[in-house]
C-alpha cells in the first residue's frame, strides 16, 4: 500500500503542478500578448475535483484524516478500539455514498451528452470518469480498511485495531516529521 501512496502522491503533484503551469502560461498570455487559451479555470476544476479524491485516499491510508481526540486516550483500550471501528465504517459510508452519487450525475452526463458551458466545450464524461475513477479507489480502500478494522474488533484484537486505526499523536505526527528531515 505504501508504494501505491507514493504513485498517487505524485500524481497528486503532477496534476497540481501541471495546472500552475497552465495558469502561468494563460496569465503570461493575457499580461504580454491580450491573448487567452481561456478554460484555466475548467481545468482548475477537473484537477482539483481528482486532486481531492486522491487525498482523500492518501488520508485514510496515512491515518491523516481530522479526528478530535482530546477525550480519546482517556477512554479504555476496547471504548478506543470501538471509536476507531466506528471512524472506519463512517469513512466507508463516505466513500459508497460519494461514489453513488458520482455515479448518478455519470449517468446524466451519458444520457444527456453533456458538455461545459466553456469555450472547450469539453465532453464532461470524460473528466467525470477520471474523477469517479480517483472516488472509487478511496472507496476501495475504505471499505478494505474497514473490513480490517472489523476483523480485528470481532477477534477482540483490539491493541491491533488501535495501533492500526487510531488517530497519529502528536508524537508520531513529530517522529515521522523528523525521519522525513533526515532522508531529505
Amino acid at each position: 500500500m505504501h508504494r501505491f501512496i507514493i504513485v498517487i502522491s505524485w500524481l497528486f503533484g503532477l496534476l497540481l503542478i501541471g495546472l500552475s503551469l497552465f495558469v502561468t502560461l494563460e496569465t503570461l498570455m493575457r499580461k504580454v500578448f491580450s491573448a487567452s487559451l481561456q478554460g484555466a479555470d475548467e481545468l482548475g476544476g477537473y484537477t482539483l475535483a481528482i486532486s481531492g479524491a486522491l487525498a482523500f485516499t492518501i488520508a485514510l491510508t496515512e491515518r491523516a484524516h481530522i479526528r478530535i481526540d482530546l477525550l480519546y486516550s482517556r477512554f479504555s483500550t476496547k471504548a478506543q478500539a470501538v471509536l476507531s471501528w466506528l471512524a472506519s465504517l463512517s469513512l466507508a459510508l463516505f466513500g459508497l455514498f460519494v461514489a453513488r452519487y458520482i455515479w448518478l450525475v455519470i449517468r446524466d452526463t451519458l444520457a444527456y451528452h453533456s458538455t461545459a458551458p466553456t469555450a472547450w466545450s469539453t465532453p464532461l464524461i470524460y473528466p467525470q470518469a477520471v474523477w469517479y475513477a480517483a472516488m472509487l479507489i478511496f472507496t476501495a480502500a475504505s471499505l478494505w480498511a474497514f473490513a480490517r478494522a472489523s476483523h480485528l474488533l470481532f477477534t477482540g484484537r483490539f491493541h491491533h485495531l488501535n495501533k492500526e486505526f487510531h488517530p497519529k499523536s502528536a508524537q508520531e505526527e513529530l517522529a515521522e516529521e523528523l525521519s522525513d528531515l533526515e532522508r531529505r
